[in-house]
């Protein structure tokens, strides 16, 4: 393995061969497609093409698909929180969740059934609102917890969403917060719909993995015949990451791209896990703070970690000055170029825009003027006041 740092990163190379094999895969991705696009809602975001910005970086593309127009919400998350709320009611339904879709929930009969569902979860915000919103959708209710410090325009986009209620968790960080939602489902009689994962704890965010697949099958659609060669991923548990991941390397075997895992300096924990000799799960102790509340999480999803330590052959931990600048880099493109991008949406281009910047860093990832360079903006500005602050300088 070996560390490349600059002024506001550093990079990890792991130098491990990837491995074969991923379950979230092109027939996992059919799936979750097919129900969103049973959604009166349902509309593909676009895949921009930052034309300017590839040619004063020195590629022949870049490509980021906008999930600032999601359902709504202002991010991707409702992907995953929506395909797992139809899981878990397909088995309470007794509906096949291969032929299901969401007109068999507006039947009289189904919806005073779901009716009496609950759903909890803990957040730093986006999926939080993606499960409010689903279980609104359904017909169910849904309750929501939020680690201390979070913006109070997320706590109240979220019950705006759909939540029953929405709760800010005074002197808990993201992992506690988790524990906490945990408990409360189990009290209560809720149906946890957390996007991590534990020992006996699986199905339910596999199927958020599973649901995230959507954006895959649209990008590859959106590129037509053109692949990837590097692919940049945020991650905060993992989950997105993974499952992305996952897909694209089954999608384009015959020549995979090189995946680069992306978070915040403070919140790295599977840049630590992929440092260890044995590819255990590392944890993030104490309360980090970053401004990206979306990626500022302690502990790796179990269910995603084996997809990225055998297949990322990159991991970058970055200042929050990173995607400070993305922000206002993407906010000040062209019209057609032109993405309203947050704090946890902007940071893979910042990175990019770093790594295409240096030419010792293009070396060591084999970047070069005919490389393809693929990113996601998982988020539009769902802090207004704090996006409009890093925006206007």
């Amino acid at each position: 393995m070996k560390e490349i740092r600059t002024k506001n990163m550093i990079l990890l190379s792991t130098g491990r061969e990837a491995c074969p094999g991923s379950p979230f895969d092109r027939e996992a991705a059919a799936n979750a497609l097919r129900f969103h696009e049973s959604l009166p809602m349902y509309g593909r975001t676009r895949l921009v093409s930052l034309k300017s910005a590839a040619e004063e970086l020195g590629v022949k593309a870049i490509f980021l698909k906008d999930e600032s127009t999601r359902f709504g919400l202002k991010a991707f998350k409702g992907l995953g929180g929506s395909y797992a709320v139809f899981r878990v009611l397909c088995g309470r339904l007794g509906l096949d969740p291969h032929k299901a879709v969401y007109s068999d929930f507006l039947t009289e009969e189904n919806r005073q059934k779901c009716a009496d569902y609950v759903f909890a979860t803990a957040t730093d915000g986006n999926h939080g609102k993606g499960v409010a919103w689903a279980a609104k959708l359904f017909g169910c209710k849904a309750y929501v917890f939020l680690p201390d410090g979070s913006a109070e325009a997320r706590r109240k986009a979220i019950e705006d969403a759909g939540a029953q209620e929405a709760v800010i968790c005074s002197g808990l960080n993201y992992d506690k917060t988790v524990q906490h939602a945990r408990r409360m489902a189990e009290e209560n009689g809720w149906t946890l719909v957390q996007d991590t994962s534990w020992e006996g704890y699986e199905q339910i965010p596999q199927w958020i993995v599973e649901g995230y697949l959507t954006m895959g099958a649209e990008i590859c659609e959106q590129l037509g015949k053109m692949s990837p060669t590097h692919v940049f991923l945020q991650a905060g548990v993992g989950a997105m990451a993974g499952g992305i991941l996952g897909y694209l390397a089954d999608v384009c075997a015959d020549r995979e791209p090189v995946f680069t895992i992306v978070e915040p300096t403070e919140a790295a924990c599977l840049y630590e896990s992929a440092k260890t000799e044995d590819g255990s799960i590392r944890s993030i102790e104490g309360d980090p703070v970053t401004i990206m509340a979306g990626l500022n999480c302690g502990t790796p999803c179990s269910v995603i970690w084996p997809t990225i330590r055998d297949r990322a052959g990159f991991y970058c931990k970055c200042a929050d000055e990173v995607t400070e600048n993305a922000m206002q880099m993407l906010a000040r493109f062209p019209e057609e170029e032109c993405v309203t991008s947050g704090e946890s949406g902007a940071v893979t281009f910042g990175v990019a825009a770093e790594i295409l910047r240096d030419a010792r860093l293009r070396e060591e990832m084999g970047i070069d003027r005919e490389s393809v360079i693929l990113l996601i903006s998982t988020e539009g500005d769902t802090d207004p006041a704090g996006y409009r602050r890093v925006v206007n300088g």
